[in-house]
């Protein structure tokens, strides 16, 4: 099972996710305040990081982290859409741009959890007005989302977890006809 912890960071209140299972640990998203992400990843064994997009408020502290762990990066530049295991930790990568042109999820099958950085949040969507940024690509990536299992458990970039289930009825983004 995984424990996930989640540090609200920087100006924007960017959700950075440390996820945890037997003492190793990957870090999701962090944007910001990196004292207050070390402090989660103290005895911890870092295997990697991972990026859901590349604007500041989710990279920020991405730099610091990289000069005190000698770990990997993952986003979109470096990984395909697929399933990918690193030791302990099982998920799939899907390509969910919109918000911009490399937004993925990560998706923790086993444990039924997507990080989904600011392509889903609960009750809305990322912004689409930004530099690669495409309305009609993100309905294209909800189309593509809507195929999964009602009862995963949505962890966003911004605000509070929901399920996707949840945004599937309430979501307005969720039921627009492309």
């Amino acid at each position: 099972m995984l424990d996930i912890r989640r540090i609200v960071v920087g100006d924007l209140a960017c959700n950075c996710y440390v996820i945890l299972k037997n003492d190793k640990a990957l870090v999701i998203d962090p944007g910001d305040d990196y004292a207050l992400i070390k402090k989660e990843l103290l005895g911890k064994d870092v295997l990697g990081i991972l990026i859901t997009h590349h604007h500041f408020d989710h990279v920020g502290a991405l730099k610091a982290l990289l000069n005190e762990y000698k770990v990997d990066v993952f986003d979109k530049d470096n990984l395909k859409e697929g399933k990918f295991d690193i030791d302990e930790f099982h998920f799939e990568v899907i390509y969910t741009p919109g918000h911009t042109s490399d937004s993925v999820t990560f998706y923790f099958r086993d444990n039924k959890v997507m990080f989904t950085g600011d392509f889903v949040f609960k009750n809305s969507i990322g912004r689409c007005d930004l530099p690669t940024g495409d309305f009609r690509v993100m309905l294209n990536s909800i189309e593509k989302i809507k195929r999964y299992d009602d009862d995963i458990v949505i962890y966003p970039g911004h605000g509070e977890k929901s399920t996707l289930g949840y945004e599937k009825i309430n979501n307005e983004f969720f039921n627009i006809k492309i």
